[in-house]
């Protein structure tokens, strides 16, 4: 037996087993968004029917409509940001382990997008999105990783094949965080913003008294 080329094998074994994990991993658990008749959100695993309301699968990472990769970011970025997409989800206010998060995916120039935690709705949504409310969360592909532990999330991050050094742009901007959920419009909005009802009319003047002596001015 070959004892050098068994460590070598165990130790390509274990330096790629969260890639296998990345690649093997299913879809997340809500596959479709569903915007119901009467504005409300809601996250499901099966197809709905037209009388629920319009549907939108949901992408690798979860969320719908996500934002493409930056095309002025460098092809090789670019590519491992379009296979492997990362978001980071977090709450608003202060909150010290979701600034440790962004420090984390910005030192390493990782081009994220960042949704939050800003109502009762997202955090369903993130229940659903991950299995949990572990806040921060990171999910890179179909991968989610609840609860900020960097060397797991270094590790993962390794294996989806993000460079270990910067490599945006000089001028690249991070986009502004967003809630989870999309925010339903209200009635008014929905049927074209009317304008409030008008004020009512005046009351018509009161008639003049009755003149009894016949005397005109």
């Amino acid at each position: 037996m070959n004892l050098s080329r068994t460590s070598t094998t165990w130790a390509d074994a274990l330096r790629w087993a969260p890639l296998f994990a990345l690649l093997a991993a299913g879809p997340a658990l809500a596959q479709y968004k569903v915007v119901g008749p009467d504005g409300k959100v809601t996250y499901t695993d099966r197809a709905p029917t037209n009388s629920e309301g319009k549907a939108t699968p949901l992408n690798a990472r979860g969320s719908a409509g996500a934002p493409a990769p930056d095309a002025n970011l460098p092809v090789e970025l670019r590519q491992v940001a379009t296979r492997y997409p990362v978001t980071l989800y977090s709450v608003t206010g202060a909150c010290e382990l979701c600034s440790a998060a962004r420090q984390l995916l910005r030192q390493r120039g990782i081009p994220y997008t960042e949704k939050q935690v800003m109502s009762p709705e997202d955090t369903e949504a993130l229940e659903k999105l991950s299995g949990g409310r572990d806040i921060p969360t990171l999910s890179i592909g179909s991968q989610t990783l609840r609860g900020l532990a960097s060397e797991v999330w270094t590790s993962y991050l390794d294996a989806a094949g993000y460079p270990r050094e910067s490599r945006l742009p000089a001028n690249y901007q991070y986009a502004a965080p967003t809630p989870i959920t999309e925010r339903a419009p209200t009635r008014a909005a929905r049927a074209g913003d009317a304008p409030a009802s008008a004020a009512p009319p005046a009351p018509a003047p009161a008639p003049a008294p009755a003149n009894p002596t016949g005397i005109k001015f």
